[in-house]
């Protein structure tokens, strides 16, 4: 009877060389693959030795090597162009829709009123003012409200200029049929 201690080891041994074994199979299988598509998309050609030409030859006697085909330059694009032309749908079941057709409308408001969007403002729009903030103030723009104590970088001084709204920005709502409302800070809560 063997050792519990190297049957434990064989084990490790064999389940790592099975796996060894499958890692060489899908290696190879993908090699394959990239073969046969680079030799169905890529024309390949052989390169041109570049000669100098000798000292008191006239420049019109040089020798210059052929372009390259235009469809050799970019093997990649072809590739993708490719697959992309490659579809499972039929042409019919495919629908392509227009780019709706509409100009930008401001809607205005009597007072400090918010006619798009919550009252407050989001997490969205408070994670852009507060990030476009901060790399200004590290870029070395002055501040807008007194430096408090306890605040150590440029992230935490945005967010402190904000909550105070002490900010000259406004936020740019817009709707889908093309109705904006620009919004100062200091109407939102």
């Amino acid at each position: 009877m063997l050792p519990a201690v190297t049957l434990k080891n064989s084990q490790h041994l064999i389940i790592y060389l099975l796996s060894f074994g499958a890692f060489l199979v899908a290696k190879d299988s993908s090699q394959r693959t990239s073969k046969k598509i680079r030799s169905k998309t890529v024309k390949r050609t052989q390169p041109t030795k570049k000669t100098t030409p000798e000292r008191g030859t006239p420049v019109s006697a040089k020798k210059i090597a052929p372009e390259p085909e235009a469809n050799s330059e970019y093997p990649k694009m072809q590739l993708e162009e490719q697959t992309l032309a490659k579809s499972t749908r039929p042409i019919e079941e495919v629908v392509t829709y227009d780019e709706p057709d509409f100009s930008l409308m401001e809607i205005s408001s009597n007072g400090p009123q918010v006619l798009i969007g919550p009252t407050h403002i989001t997490r969205f729009e408070k994670a852009r003012i507060t990030g476009t903030r901060s790399l200004q103030l590290s870029l070395g723009a002055p501040s807008f409200i007194v430096v408090p104590p306890r605040v150590r970088d440029s992230v935490s001084l945005a967010t402190a200029e904000l909550l105070s709204k002490s900010l000259p920005i406004s936020i740019r709502r817009v709707l889908p049929n093309g109705l904006y409302q620009d919004i100062p800070i200091d109407w939102l809560k």
